[in-house]
C-alpha cells in the first residue's frame, strides 16, 4: 500500500514539474512580446507633418503659390469658416454662407517651417484689404489664417508682426482656430497647373509665380 502510495506521488510531482517545465517557453515568450509592446516606438510617419489653413484671395492663385514650395506635401482648394454643411462654388461665391476661399497646406516643419510659410502668404497677397484681393470681390476673398494647434498661433503673430512692417496699411487678416474644410469641386484643384494659359491665370496668378520667385527662389522646388 506504501509503495502504491509513494509512487503516486512521484508521479503526481512529475506530472507537476512537466506542467510548469512545458509553460514556462509560452510565458516567457509573451512577456518579450509585451515588453517590445510597450517599448516599441510610435510610427512617426504623420508626426512630422503639419497642417495650415490659409485664405489669401482666390484659391487658384494660393495654391499655385504653395504647391511650389520645397517641403509642402499637398494643397487643397476649398471653403472653410461659414455656417452651412457642404457649401457648393456658386452658393461661396454669393457670399452669403460664410465661407472663405482658403487652401490645405500639408507641410513638413522639419524642411518649411509655419513663420516661413506665413511670410510667403503675406508677401504674395494684400492682407489689408478687407474682403478683396484685386478685381476679386466678395467676404469669401478675405485674407484669413485658420490654424490647426496652439502651438501656430506665436507663430502666426510673430510673422504678421514681420508683415506690418512691409505694408503701409493695417493688416485686416483673421485669425481662427480651424474650422470644418470642405475640398472644392474637382475643376478647382491644380488649376493654375492644369490652366496656365487661361486668360485668368496669364493675367492674375504669373505675376504671383513671378513674385514669388523674384522672393522666395531658394524655398522653390526645382
Amino acid at each position: 500500500m506504501e509503495w502504491r502510495v509513494g509512487g503516486l506521488v512521484v508521479l503526481i510531482s512529475a506530472l507537476g514539474f512537466w506542467c510548469l517545465w512545458s509553460l514556462k517557453p509560452q510565458m516567457g515568450r509573451e512577456v518579450e512580446t509585451s515588453d517590445r509592446r510597450n517599448f516599441q516606438t510610435k510610427p512617426s510617419t504623420e508626426m512630422d507633418k503639419d497642417t495650415l489653413m490659409l485664405g489669401a484671395g482666390c484659391f487658384w492663385c494660393v495654391e499655385a503659390v504653395f504647391a511650389s514650395l520645397k517641403g509642402v506635401d499637398s494643397v487643397v482648394s476649398g471653403y472653410m469658416g461659414g455656417h452651412i454643411k457642404n457649401p457648393a462654388y456658386r452658393e461661396v461665391c454669393t457670399g452669403r454662407t460664410g465661407h472663405a476661399e482658403v487652401v490645405q497646406v500639408v507641410f513638413h516643419p522639419n524642411v518649411i517651417d509655419v513663420g516661413t510659410l506665413l511670410d510667403v502668404s503675406f508677401a504674395t497677397h494684400d492682407p489689408t484689404t478687407p474682403n478683396r484681393q484685386g478685381a476679386d470681390v466678395g467676404s469669401q476673398y478675405r485674407s484669413a489664417i485658420f490654424y490647426a494647434h496652439i502651438e501656430q498661433v506665436a507663430a502666426i503673430e510673430a510673422a504678421m508682426q514681420r508683415a506690418q512692417s512691409i505694408w503701409e496699411k493695417p493688416i485686416v487678416t483673421e485669425v481662427l482656430p480651424m474650422a470644418p474644410f470642405y475640398p472644392a469641386e474637382d475643376y478647382h484643384q491644380a488649376y493654375y497647373e492644369l490652366n496656365g494659359e487661361a486668360p485668368y491665370c496669364r493675367a492674375v496668378i504669373a505675376p504671383k509665380m513671378r513674385k514669388l520667385r523674384e522672393q522666395f527662389t531658394p524655398l522653390m522646388v526645382e
